[in-house]
């Protein structure tokens, strides 16, 4: 397996991860898949703004991705950042979540932001313990904020702190 940063040849897996977690699980809020102009757009963007999309890739298949962006777009939240990352579903307990979260983290440490926040799910048990496993603790929880499939979504927020910087 490679980490590397995305290319454009690798946005069509990434909208097939995209897209599954839109259709199967709760992971996303969103009920509409994406295409491919999405992605390539979405791409951009973080490129522009200087933020990685990296993807755990195996012989040209995209297994994972995972990206951060600004968390608000007011000026006194520059120095946070809120991430996503998705797995693919065949390839969920090997190991990638961990890599990416690890190459993630490292990266906006580099960019010298202070916080990383993380909004789950509430009943994704298994990306709640990656974070708190990682360091993320837990820091708030809003019940019935979201719903999918029917059912109210309670979302959890969890933080780490990616520096020990008094000030900024």
């Amino acid at each position: 397996m490679e980490l590397r940063d995305a290319i454009p040849a690798d946005l069509a897996g990434i909208t097939e991860i995209y897209n599954h977690a839109v259709r199967e699980t709760t992971a996303i809020w969103n009920e509409t898949e994406v295409d491919l102009a999405n992605r390539l757009a979405w791409h951009a963007e973080r490129q522009r703004l200087g933020y990685p999309v990296l993807v755990a890739v195996r012989g040209g298949a995209v297994l994972g991705f995972a990206s951060f962006g600004d968390w608000r777009a007011f000026d006194g939240y520059r120095h946070t950042v809120e991430h996503s990352i998705y797995i693919r579903a065949d390839c969920h307990g090997r190991g990638l979540g961990t890599a990416l979260m690890q190459a993630l983290i490292g990266r906006a440490r580099a960019l010298g932001k202070h916080v990383m926040v993380a909004s789950i799910e509430a009943g994704n048990r298994g990306s709640i313990r990656l974070h708190e496993k990682l360091g993320f603790r837990q820091v708030g929880r809003m019940p019935e904020v979201g719903m999918k499939f029917g059912v109210w979504l309670d979302l959890v927020f969890l933080q780490l702190l990616l520096d020990d910087r008094a000030a900024p």
